[in-house]
């Protein structure tokens, strides 16, 4: 990363949730950059602070390990970089927000539409910025696929699917209960594919939706992601969130899938998988546009079991060719994302634009998740 410069001093930064996204993601990237100086880091679990607290980084950062964000001087902290499990991602951003810290917030930003609400309101009241994370997008073949798509004329048409293999995470844990995480693979995954949709559809809103969930793979022991050893790590989270909570059954999907179309008439299919009967953790995005369409096909997030190189091919009048795509290290894309937020925190137009990005992708996927409850009535209440 590139030394900050001389009119934006280092980014004082605070982490919040010290579990498996703070510790792999989060803190070593903000560790090494001279953009950001590491603060403190908050976690109401104890295991979660000593895991901090006794690194060799930690000690030599000088950081402060606190239990609650209560503890935080908003006059010392200029960014907090939440990490904590879903289902407390809107009410630590908002406390933060209205003490008036700005927030990067990992996905999912909400799990209902009234919190994305409760957030807008929280950023208004604190007079500053709700950051929103999009790895995804500054991956550079996602990139590639963004400027083959300017080729493409108008787009027509986006098919995203992320399709893992095995990696159903923190199996039994607070990721696989519903009243914890908001949902399974669709909320997960289902995020990550709507947010890289952004750049490819704009400010377009979601007008219809309808999907379908399925669990066949979620109880099978064989279809846990190993790659993140969650049997000696509760407190993971998919690519993002971070602190133990809870512990038990499932009643999430490992499947979704999903059809949408845009109130300017454009479709979306989704396809969602932790687990299948795949080999290979497969992402695939295909942009049809009215002059010829693009497909990606990679492997986004940390999982080993991956495509060993991105492809990338445009097709048009009939004839299909092969784009170059950069080769990169996994993770890369989160470098490039850190790198950009010292500016974003200073550019005013930077405020409201993850709540409105929010509240579309939350709002389709309530409604394929309504869809695929009404489908589910409908076949429990039909005749045998």
């Amino acid at each position: 990363m590139s030394a900050p410069s001389p009119a934006l001093p280092p980014v004082r930064t605070a982490v919040i949730g010290l579990g498996w996204a703070a510790r792999s993601i989060w803190l070593p990237r903000l560790l090494r950059s001279p953009a950001f100086t590491v603060t403190a880091a908050v976690d109401p679990d104890e295991r979660g602070r000593a895991a901090v607290a006794g690194s060799q980084e930690a000690d030599a950062a000088g950081l402060s390990v606190l239990a609650a964000v209560a503890d935080l001087d908003p006059a010392e902290v200029d960014l907090a970089v939440v990490a904590v499990p879903n289902h407390l991602h809107c009410a630590v951003a908002c406390e933060l927000l209205t003490k008036g810290i700005p927030v990067f917030l990992e996905k999912p930003v909400c799990l209902t539409s009234e919190e994305a609400e409760r957030l807008a309101a929280a950023e208004r009241a604190g007079g500053t910025v709700l950051l929103a994370g999009s790895a995804a997008r500054h991956r550079a073949d996602v990139r590639g696929l963004y400027r083959a798509a300017e080729r493409l004329g108008e787009v027509r048409h986006v098919e995203l699917a992320w399709v893992r293999a095995r990696g159903v995470p923190d199996r039994g844990g607070w990721f696989t209960q519903r009243s914890l995480a908001g949902g399974g693979a669709l909320v997960d995954l289902g995020w990550h594919l709507l947010d890289i949709a952004v750049p490819l559809l704009g400010t377009a809103a979601f007008r219809h939706a309808i999907g379908t969930v399925s669990a066949d793979f979620i109880t099978q022991a064989s279809s846990r992601a190993a790659w993140r050893d969650d049997d000696n790590d509760a407190e993971g989270s998919g690519e993002g969130d971070g602190d133990a909570a809870g512990g038990g059954g499932t009643d999430v999907e490992d499947t979704a899938r999903g059809f949408l179309v845009t109130d300017d008439g454009r479709s979306v299919v989704l396809h969602a998988s932790w687990a299948s009967h795949e080999a290979v953790d497969t992402t695939r995005v295909t942009v049809e546009g009215s002059a010829g369409s693009a497909t990606l096909c990679c492997t986004f997030g940390f999982s080993p079991n991956r495509l060993r190189e991105s492809t990338l091919t445009r097709t048009a009048d009939g004839s299909t060719r092969r784009l170059a795509v950069p080769t990169e290290r996994v993770g890369a894309e989160y470098d490039r994302q850190l790198a950009l937020l010292p500016s974003l925190l200073h550019d005013p137009a930077a405020r409201g634009r993850a709540i409105d990005e929010a509240r579309r992708t939350i709002g389709a996927i309530e409604r394929v998740y309504t869809s695929a409850r009404t489908v589910q009535k409908v076949r429990e209440s039909a005749p045998v």
